[in-house]
C-alpha cells in the first residue's frame, strides 16, 4: 500500500499504523565502545612502576577505560635479551578505532622513554602491543591484530588467560584458554610477588 513504512519530511506511519520520528535523541545516538585486550610488558629499569605508569597513561586516553587488569607477571625473556620481563594484560573499552589507538600507545611508549630497537628482542622500558581487538582481522604493515605472535607465547597468553580465557582467536578460531593447552613455548612465567 502507498505511503507505509515511509517517512516522507521526516514522519510517517509504519504498517501498524504506528507514528514514526526520524528525530533521533541523543540517548539512541551513543557510540558502543569495542572491546581490546593489550598486552603491557617491561624490563628495563623499574620494571613495575614502568607497568604501573603505562596503566596509569593508558586510562587517561580518551573515550576509552581500562575494564579489567591481569595480575603482574615476571616471564623469562625471548632472544639475547637479558633482563626478565614484568608482563600482563588489560581489557579495555574504546570509541577509538584500531589505528588511533596504536598511535596513543606509541605516543605512551614515547614519552616514557622508549627508544627504536635495534634488535628484535632488544630491552624495553615499555611495551604496549594490540593483542585483540574485538573480532577484527587487521593486516597492515604497521598494524596487524590479531597480534600475530600472540598465539605462541606464554608470557602473553598467561595474563590473557587470567581476563578473558572465553575470548576467540578470530584467526584460529580457538579461545584463548584452548590456546594455552596447545602451546609450546616453555619459557617460564610466574605470578609477581608483592
Amino acid at each position: 500500500m502507498r505511503g507505509q513504512g515511509t517517512t516522507k519530511g521526516g514522519y510517517g506511519k509504519n504498517p501498524a499504523g504506528q507514528v514514526l520520528e526520524s528525530v533521533l535523541h541523543d540517548s539512541f545516538c551513543r557510540i558502543v565502545p569495542d572491546k581490546v585486550y593489550i598486552g603491557i610488558g617491561s624490563n628495563l629499569g623499574k620494571k613495575k612502576e614502568n607497568y604501573l605508569e603505562a596503566l596509569s597513561r593508558i586510562a587517561k586516553i580518551p573515550n576509552t577505560k581500562i575494564i579489567r587488569e591481569s595480575s603482574l607477571y615476571e616471564s623469562e625473556p625471548l632472544g639475547e635479551a637479558k633482563h626478565w620481563y614484568v608482563n600482563g594484560a588489560i581489557e579495555i573499552e574504546t570509541e577509538l578505532k584500531p589505528e588511533a589507538l596504536l598511535e596513543k600507545l606509541k605516543n605512551i611508549e614515547r614519552a616514557m622513554g622508549r627508544k627504536k630497537a635495534r634488535k628484535r628482542w632488544d630491552a624495553r622500558i615499555i611495551d604496549l602491543d594490540i593483542l585483540l581487538y574485538h573480532n577484527l582481522i587487521v593486516e597492515k604493515k604497521n598494524l596487524k591484530i590479531p597480534h600475530p605472535e600472540m598465539h605462541k607465547r606464554r608470557f602473553v597468553l598467561v595474563p590473557l588467560s587470567e581476563i578473558g580465557p572465553q575470548i576467540i582467536h578470530p584467526l584460529l578460531g580457538m579461545s584463548i584458554s584452548e590456546l594455552m593447552i596447545n602451546l609450546k613455548d616453555e619459557k617460564r612465567v610466574s605470578v609477581m610477588r608483592v
